[in-house]
């Protein structure tokens, strides 16, 4: 199998174009579990399954997490995928991706940065405090698309010299809190100066802190939004991987669009030829 391996602020991906495959849908859970493993194979965050549309799209984006579990979207991996169907030809410099939370757009603004537009918010619970270990958390929560991916948003004093630990542990009891009935993806986050944000985000499917999360970014922005404490208009988030940027339009008290701006980066292309790998029926 051809394959290119892509990242976008940090947040890494395998990308396999299904167009020229033609492997079978129930082949991908076991793809990403083997060759996301970071010690025995590739390794990535998630795999990324280009295929043929079926809504009027360019093409489709199919997202699989790292454990092999269906991931509804990925920001990053679409502002990547975006460029791979750029470069492939699949697609113009504006672009339709049919997802399963539904269609974004993307657009590139140079060869190495891409917009999309984010799926839109079908949940926004700004007041959604969790109980972890006798200790009440503010916390708010968002999905994002339909079915919606879901994402708690949750401060976190002095973030940027939290013990590691302690954070990760804390991020896993989140992540399972019972009061998320499809689990979330824990994204915490501190203000750090004017439309300037620190984020953290312990992945649902990684089962782990990733480098970056763009949908992540986008519920973290959309929540400070509509709490009045940024303007919605180029918020920073900086995550270990990099700088990512929100654009919030808001429309009454709810959100109308959500778009996110950052780089993407080409790691290496070529022919995947894992051994472990189990044939595909």
């Amino acid at each position: 199998m051809q394959f290119w391996k892509m990242n976008g602020a940090g947040n890494d991906f395998i990308v396999l174009n299904n167009l020229e495959e033609g492997l079978p849908p129930e082949a991908f859970s076991d793809l990403a579990r083997t060759l996301c493993e970071r010690h025995l194979s590739v390794g990535a965050d998630g795999l990324m399954v280009v295929d043929a549309p079926t809504q009027g799209g360019d093409y489709k984006m199919r997202f699989y997490n790292a454990d092999g579990s269906v991931g509804e979207m990925c920001g990053n991996g679409a502002r990547c995928i975006c460029r791979y169907g750029y470069e492939t030809g699949l697609a113009g410099e504006t672009q339709t991706v049919e997802t399963m939370a539904g269609i974004i757009t993307g657009k590139r603004i140079d060869k190495r940065r891409y917009r999309i537009r984010l799926n839109d918010p079908s949940t926004i619970q700004l007041e959604h405090p969790i109980e972890v270990d006798g200790v009440r958390y503010s916390c708010a929560y968002v999905e994002l698309g339909n079915p919606g991916l879901p994402h708690a948003v949750v401060p976190y004093r002095g973030l940027r010299d939290a013990d590691a630990n302690e954070l990760r542990e804390l991020g896993r009891a989140m992540r399972h809190h019972p009061s998320f009935p499809k689990g979330a993806n824990v994204n915490f986050y501190e203000l750090t100066g004017e439309d300037a944000v620190y984020e953290r985000t312990f992945e649902r499917g990684v089962e782990d802190f990733t480098y970056a999360c763009g949908t992540g970014t986008g519920s973290v922005a959309a929540v400070l939004t509509l709490q009045g404490k940024v303007s919605g208009s180029g918020v920073r988030v900086d995550m270990t991987g990099g700088q990512l940027i929100v654009d919030v339009e808001r429309e009454g008290s709810g959100i109308r669009s959500l778009y996110l701006t950052g780089p993407t980066n080409i790691v290496c292309k070529g022919e995947i030829t894992d051994e472990e790998l189990r044939p595909a029926k």
